[in-house]
């Protein structure tokens, strides 16, 4: 009896609680026993979002009972997934159910497919971006699990975001380091110039968000700097009409146009604008200051480590 039960105690292993992702994020899964390559990403969908092609060859179909597709919006732009539930395994894990989606436009170009810290196996993400630096602090933000009422086999999670508080609102903190520039969504950019004292300058470039798709964006330089922790952002861009409109920054360049002519433009009057949309993402242009991210489902909680 007593070596039985020291024979259960040896074998029974506890689940790794935290995930460390280092380097290019990419990792190798099985679904439904083949193996596939995904990127985790702290700005994807949580869902696992694989290619088109690779869903075509493996013989994905969404259901026509059960099936459940999702919209992604990046602007006016939306893209549409179709999802299946498979059996999914990390690792050396146990295959478990999980609903994975695929779109004609990729999240990135980059493995197969990608995949957010929501819909991993533990509970803790802790992306090492960097070595860690004498100095450094960390600011904790509240956890925000951005996504749908329906949770049916891990589908629920479209994102997971920070929370902080700017011009006393909350407002989204995306973290983006595949993305070289940080943005502002329009709603957000608003806040920020009235907030911090910014100013517009610049033509509206255009910018890869995310799934490929392009957004006008403009310079947008903040006279005192927006403080998240030991960053200091004092110059991002702006998307001059996602989510609102930024024709009520100031402009310092009165020749370029504050808004794309060819949009549907959402004012901050009335009803029609939801500042639970106001995103900052955070490029690499300020992660390259910072040597982790961690994400802590259990406690609902995200912390940032950077030097000043």
């Amino acid at each position: 009896m007593t070596a039985t039960a020291a024979l259960l105690l040896v074998g029974a292993a506890p689940a790794p609680q935290e995930r460390v992702v280092t380097g290019d994020g990419i990792i190798e899964v099985r679904l439904n026993g083949e193996p596939i390559r995904l990127r985790i990403d702290p700005a994807a969908p949580g869902m696992p979002l694989v290619s088109d092609a690779i869903a075509t060859q493996r013989g994905f179909r969404m259901g026509r009972k059960l099936g459940i597709g999702f919209g992604f919006n990046v602007g006016p732009t939306l893209v549409m997934s179709q999802t299946q539930v498979v059996r999914i395994a990390y690792g050396g894990g146990k295959p478990e159910k999980q609903r994975i989606g695929w779109t004609q436009r990729p999240f990135a170009a980059v493995a197969d497919g990608s995949i957010g810290p929501g819909s991993l196996p533990e509970p803790v993400v802790r992306f090492a971006l960097r070595p860690a630096q004498a100095g450094e602090s960390t600011v904790t933000m509240r956890l925000e699990k951005l996504g749908f009422p329906m949770t049916l086999f891990g589908a629920g999670w479209v994102a997971a975001i920070g929370i902080v508080d700017v011009g006393g609102a909350p407002m989204r903190v995306r973290f983006d380091p595949h993305h070289a520039r940080t943005l502002a969504t329009a709603g957000a950019a608003v806040r920020l110039a009235q907030a911090y004292d910014g100013m517009l300058s610049g033509e509206g470039r255009a910018t890869e968000i995310f799934f490929g798709v392009e957004r006008p964006v403009r310079d947008l330089a903040l006279r005192r700097p927006f403080r998240l922790g030991a960053l200091a952002i004092d110059r991002l861009g702006a998307r001059t009409g996602d989510f609102g409109s930024t024709a009520v920054i100031r402009d310092g360049d009165v020749a370029a146009p504050a808004t794309d002519p060819d949009e549907i433009v959402v004012t901050a009057k009335g009803k029609k604008r939801d500042m639970r949309r106001d995103t900052i993402s955070l490029g690499a242009d300020q992660l390259r200051h910072c040597s982790s991210i961690v994400f802590d489902r259990n406690a609902g909680l995200v912390h940032l480590t950077c030097a000043g």
